[in-house]
């Protein structure tokens, strides 16, 4: 074989180990994200115009939230709004709608004391996902709910589904000791 067949070997090896490693990268990075946040990676995926881009997303959202000062709550902290929680709870009898927006400003004020940023509903969840991907949709339910609450078209019993699902998110806010990353 002349040195030109050589040559064109070698590149063709190196191309296609190159290619192959790429795939492998790529595979790695999306199992990664998927593991990290799961049931929000399938929904970024379904809402974007393709999978790269919402791939990106989530880095971007990695990025953002490790720039953000998460920190747990002391413990004196936490037992007060778990009072606060239990007295929400309570008024439900009597007040389900209230409860509910209670409820809501409860969890927004336990995001807040653990470094969350808390203007823009979006940005709340694009920064929960990070750490809370699992109770998330759970979150977007009772804000839907809620929402819907303000209005006075909720019923009874979609006011008490909001409050089980700002539950899941508010003790796993609550209870969580680790930065989260």
């Amino acid at each position: 074989m002349t040195t030109f067949i050589w040559v064109a070997v070698v590149v063709v090896a190196v191309v296609a180990l190159a290619a192959v490693g790429f795939v492998v990268l790529q595979q790695q990075r999306r199992s990664r994200l998927r593991e990290r946040f799961g049931p929000e990676y399938e929904r970024a995926v379904a809402e974007s115009d393709n999978r790269r881009e919402a791939e990106r997303d989530l880095i971007a959202r990695e990025q953002r939230h490790s720039e953000l000062d998460i920190r747990p709550l002391p413990e004196e902290t936490r037992d007060t709004y778990a009072n606060r929680w239990t007295e929400v709870q309570e008024r439900f009898v009597d007040a389900p709608g209230f409860a509910v927006t209670e409820a809501d400003q409860l969890v927004t004020s336990v995001m807040a004391e653990r470094g969350y940023p808390t203007d823009d509903f979006e940005q709340r969840l694009s920064d929960l996902s990070v750490g809370h991907a699992a109770t998330l949709d759970h979150y977007r339910k009772a804000h839907e709910i809620s929402g819907r609450a303000a209005r006075k078209e909720a019923s009874t019993e979609e006011l008490r589904q909001a409050m089980v699902h700002y539950r899941a998110l508010f003790e796993e806010l609550l209870h969580e000791t680790t930065r989260g990353r």
